[in-house]
C-alpha cells in the first residue's frame, strides 16, 4: 500500500505546573501539545485509529522517505510541540546520542532541538547555555551545590526568532513564551535546577547525569524571523536531524514536494490555510498539523482570505 493522503493526527494535551491557558482555553493549565508524536492517533481514513509509530513501522519509506529510513530505520524520528509558558520551565540538559544509549538504553535517540518563538511577552526570556568564563569543573560544582543559576546566559527574545539547541546545552524558558518545539524524538531530560520547587517523584533532579552531558562551551543565539515575501519559504534550521522552513503566502501559492525522500509535517501558525494534492484538499486552521507522506510527492500551500504562515519540518 502506498500512502496518498495527508494524515491529521489527534494531538495529546499534557497540563503541567509551568502551563498557562493559550493552548486550550478553558483547561489550565494546559503547558504542551504533542501535535506530532509517533503515539499520535490518525482522525481519519483507512488508518483512523492507528498511531503515528504504526504506521511508520508498517508502511516505512512510504511515509517517512527513503533518506529518513537511511539515517534512522523506520521509527518516526521527530517530535513536534507547541508550549506555553505561564511559569520558568526547570533548568534541563538533553543527552546525545550515544550519552543517550550510554546512559538509558540502546533504543533512545539523543535530544537535539530548535524553537520557534510564536508569541512573547515585551520581557520575555529564555537561558541558552552558559557564561564565557564557565569551565567544565565550574559548571560541574555549580550543578552539585545549587548555584548553577550563577552560570547560566539569558536571552531576551521576540515572536519570530528561531534558536536552535544541540544536545548538551543548558536551557529554560521563561513566562510569557508561546512556542514551536521540534527535537529528536526522544523525551529524555535531565532537571538540573527547579527554582526552589519542591521535588516529586514526577519532578526529580538529575544531577550526576546532568553533569556527564552538559556543555560548558556553548551558548545558543536567537535568529531573527528572515523577511518573508509572498509565496517564500525560508530555511530557520538546518541539522542532521530535522529541517525547519516557514512557509510565508498571502495570495501566492507555494509548490512543494516531498521528493520521496521525508515527510513533511505542516502545522500552521497565522491565518488560514490550504493544502492540495491532485486527490485531496485539507483546511488548516492555526496550530492544526497535518503529516504529509513522502510517497505523497507534488502538493500545494495555499493561503486562505489573506496573510497566512505555517512551519514545514522535515527530516
Amino acid at each position: 500500500m502506498i500512502l496518498n493522503s495527508f494524515l491529521r493526527l489527534e494531538p495529546e494535551y499534557r497540563d503541567y505546573i509551568w502551563g498557562g491557558d493559550r493552548l486550550r482555553p478553558g483547561h489550565a493549565p494546559t503547558a504542551e501539545v504533542w501535535v506530532v508524536w509517533e503515539e499520535d492517533r490518525i482522525l481519519s481514513g483507512d488508518l483512523a485509529g492507528r498511531t503515528l509509530g504504526e504506521i511508520s513501522s508498517q508502511f516505512g519509506e512510504s511515509l517517512l522517505g527513503k533518506r529518513t529510513v537511511d539515517r534512522t530505520g523506520k521509527r518516526f524520528p521527530i517530535l513536534i510541540k507547541l508550549l506555553d509558558c505561564a511559569q520558568w520551565l526547570s533548568l534541563q540538559v538533553h543527552p546525545n546520542e550515544q550519552q543517550a544509549v550510554k546512559l538509558e538504553d540502546s533504543l533512545q535517540f539523543g535530544k537535539t532541538e530548535a524553537w520557534h518563538i510564536l508569541e512573547a511577552k515585551p520581557d520575555a526570556k529564555l537561558i541558552a547555555g552558559v557564561k564565557d568564563d564557565t569551565s567544565p569543573d565550574i559548571l560541574a560544582a555549580a550543578i552539585r551545590n545549587g548555584s548553577v543559576i550563577e552560570h547560566v546566559q539569558y536571552a531576551a527574545v521576540s515572536a519570530g526568532d528561531t534558536i536552535f539547541m544541540p544536545a548538551g546545552t543548558l536551557h529554560a524558558l521563561g513566562p510569557g513564551l508561546l512556542l514551536y518545539e521540534i527535537q529528536q524524538s526522544s523525551d529524555l531530560t535531565y532537571r538540573v535546577y527547579d527554582w526552589g520547587r519542591p521535588e516529586t517523584e514526577k519532578r526529580r533532579l538529575h544531577i550526576e547525569k546532568s553533569i556527564q552531558v552538559a556543555r560548558a562551551d556553548f551558548a545558543a543565539q536567537a535568529s531573527p524571523m528572515p523577511d518573508c515575501g509572498d509565496g517564500t519559504q525560508q530555511t530557520l534550521v538546518q541539522c542532521e536531524y530535522f529541517s525547519l522552513e516557514l512557509l510565508s503566502a498571502n495570495s501566492n501559492p507555494i509548490e512543494l514536494d516531498t521528493h520521496a525522500e521525508s515527510f513533511h509535517a505542516i502545522t500552521m501558525i497565522e491565518g488560514k490555510g490550504l493544502l492540495q494534492s491532485n486527490k485531496e484538499r485539507v483546511e488548516l486552521e492555526k496550530f492544526q498539523t497535518v503529516v504529509v507522506p513522502a510517497s505523497l510527492g507534488k502538493y500545494q500551500f495555499q493561503p486562505i482570505d489573506g496573510n497566512c504562515r505555517a512551519l514545514k519540518a522535515s527530516v
